[in-house]
């Protein structure tokens, strides 16, 4: 079944440590299938079902040189992910800060019974 949104595509993409280690492979530039498989105790054709699903999360791009066709990273769903993590991020900061807040008063609160 296909994710019905490019987010759910991209999570779903995502969720797979494999594919996890292929993008962040290609982080450092443009890579083959067979390099890509390398680091990988799985056959060829499981690296290319991999690839598959990457492309069509639009994570991966193929291009074509020669017989080589060389694999690259899209970030673009990448920033539509970070964006849809930045709302929690505001959430958990707030959280940090009213924590610090609390500890500061707490603290505050311990200095002064010692002076008591």
């Amino acid at each position: 079944m296909e994710p019905a949104d490019p987010l759910s595509a991209t999570f779903a993409a995502l969720a797979d440590p494999t594919r996890r280690a292929i993008l962040g492979r290609l982080c450092q530039g443009e890579a083959s299938v067979n390099e890509l498989a390398a680091p990988f105790q799985i056959s060829l054709p499981a690296v290319s079902r991999h690839l598959k699903v990457l492309e069509a999360a639009g994570l991966i791009s193929r291009g074509r040189d020669a017989q080589w066709r060389p694999c690259r990273l899209e970030a673009a769903p990448l920033k539509a992910v970070d964006g849809w993590l930045e709302r929690y991020r505001r959430l958990w900061e707030g959280s940090f800060d009213k924590m610090e807040a609390y500890l500061a008063q707490l603290t505050k609160g311990d200095g002064n019974e010692r002076k008591s």
